[in-house]
């Protein structure tokens, strides 16, 4: 079963991913930022990452830096709904520095299963 991990500080985004991807038969942890989504990762390695980068304690982009350090080969897909600066800046920057896919916030349901899928699939 392929595993994913959320990292969001919004609760509410959370849980309805969290839900949506269980119920496509998918492993899901959750991180309310980027310093206890780092843990997590060492704790259980995800197949794929879906992270925020408007977060606190640690933001997204930094998340990412780190990640793609580590695990280079981890599939990871950035979420933004902006922020102080420009909402594409954001998800420029998250490409840039390695995410596989960018979605900008509020996205589709379809949008993101769809892009899980090509990403990693269900086994």
């Amino acid at each position: 079963m392929k595993r994913i991990l959320v990292i969001d500080d919004e609760e509410q985004i959370l849980n309805l991913l969290k839900a949506m991807f269980e119920n496509e038969g998918y492993m899901v942890d959750t991180s309310t930022n980027g310093h206890n989504g780092l843990v997590c990762i060492n704790n259980n390695l995800p197949d794929l990452i879906i992270c925020d980068i408007v977060m606190p304690v640690k933001e997204g982009i930094e998340t990412i830096i780190e990640i793609k350090k580590k695990y280079p080969s981890i599939k990871i897909i950035a979420i933004s709904g902006g922020g102080k600066n420009n909402l594409q800046d954001y998800l420029l920057m998250a490409k840039s520095i390695g995410a596989s896919k960018t979605l900008s916030k509020p996205f589709r349901r379809k949008e993101i299963l769809d892009a899980v899928e090509e990403l990693i699939g269900l086994d």
